[in-house]
């Protein structure tokens, strides 16, 4: 099968999606595709591609193996504009084209417009099939205020929140927090990788931890710190995955623990009794079912004396060395060729919207 993988784009979480895209389009020619890897947003890099061409699209044996080392800091995009000479275009040159040209496209985006609709959408109007959830799915699983205004309406249980926004003054931040209390957490509403996320332990603390989130986009959440052992779970083709549990060696769950090799102590399965485990686990299967979510997604849990809470579900969950769901899927005996096929599989014999 001819597979475009697509990574990286205009996003602050575009180096995790780099290595997530590198390991994917690797392990998708171990299994005896053609792949080519491209970068949603700088396009395909050289003169205009030969799409017809099995050069595009290569072997295993044809093409050296991708690699790509996420470095600790999020990328500068800024400077990413000025490089690439592409301003705001999402889509680079030759993207659609390639995508066309594909049995499949394979989306390893993380964050921006590879989680919140609207590559999806833009694949779907023009009748390509992607890997994972659709552009409705996304839209409402990228956005942690609506998803959670789902979730406290269906009974699944999340933490206290409030939404602040670009040009709420010191007087207004307090008033709509003021139900949170200390401590808590002050995130973007719609960025992944703990990017932007500040823990706030003290009330003088607040408005420079927002003024940091809203760096990130115009919106932001200040939720309610929950205590307790963190964990997440994954979900195949209607299969869950076991639990498993993530322990920061040092601080939280943020960007350079996640990606960096050694920093976070995960445990597959998770160290539950079964009912806890099992409830999780069902909570993760309506979630997926709330949101509309796909073939694969990934939703996230604290665990502390009152049960369990839900934070968020990831449409696109990462790929990476240290990521969590090719752990799951090790641990019920799917190897990373395998889950990366199967994820492929999934895809291709789902009807087309």
């Amino acid at each position: 099968m001819k597979i475009v993988v697509l990574a990286g784009g205009l996003s602050h979480e575009r180096d995790v999606s780099m290595s997530s895209g590198s390991q994917i389009a690797n392990a998708l020619r171990k299994a005896g595709h053609r792949v080519v890897l491209i970068d949603v947003y700088t396009g395909w890099d050289g003169p205009e591609p030969d799409i017809s061409s099995d050069f595009v699209f290569p072997l295993e044996q044809e093409a050296p193996p991708y690699t790509y080392v996420i470095p600790e800091q999020e990328p500068d995009l800024d400077a990413l504009r000025q490089s690439s000479g592409n301003g705001d275009a999402l889509i680079g040159p030759h993207v659609l084209d390639l995508c066309r040209a594909a049995d499949l496209v394979f989306l390893g985006l993380h964050g921006g417009m590879g989680e919140n609709g609207m590559i999806q959408a833009t694949l779907e109007v023009m009748g390509i099939r992607f890997t994972g959830t659709g552009y409705a799915g996304c839209l409402l699983a990228m956005d942690k205020d609506v998803s959670k205004i789902l979730m406290r309406a269906t009974g699944v249980p999340t933490p206290e929140w409030a939404v602040l926004e670009q040009g709420d003054d010191d007087t207004t931040i307090l008033s709509k927090t003021e139900k949170i209390g200390f401590p808590c957490v002050v995130k973007p509403c719609s960025n992944g990788s703990s990017i932007g996320v500040v823990m706030v332990n003290r009330p003088e603390e607040l408005q420079d931890a927002v003024r940091a989130a809203l760096r990130f986009e115009n919106r932001v959440m200040v939720e309610q710190k929950i205590t307790g052992r963190e964990f997440s779970v994954g979900v195949l083709g209607g299969t869950v995955l076991p639990v498993i549990e993530i322990a920061p060696v040092e601080g939280f769950y943020d960007y350079a623990n996640k990606y960096q090799i050694g920093r976070v102590i995960e445990t597959c399965p998770a160290e539950l009794s079964e009912p806890v485990a099992t409830a999780i686990q069902s909570s993760a299967l309506q979630v997926g079912a709330l949101l509309r979510l796909g073939d694969y997604y990934r939703v996230d849990y604290l665990l502390d004396a009152d049960g369990f809470h839900c934070l968020e579900a990831n449409t696109l969950p990462g790929m990476t060395p240290a990521s969590l769901i090719p752990q799951e899927a090790a641990a019920v005996g799917i190897g990373y060729v395998e889950l990366c096929d199967r994820i492929v599989r999934l895809a291709y014999e789902r009807r087309p919207s």
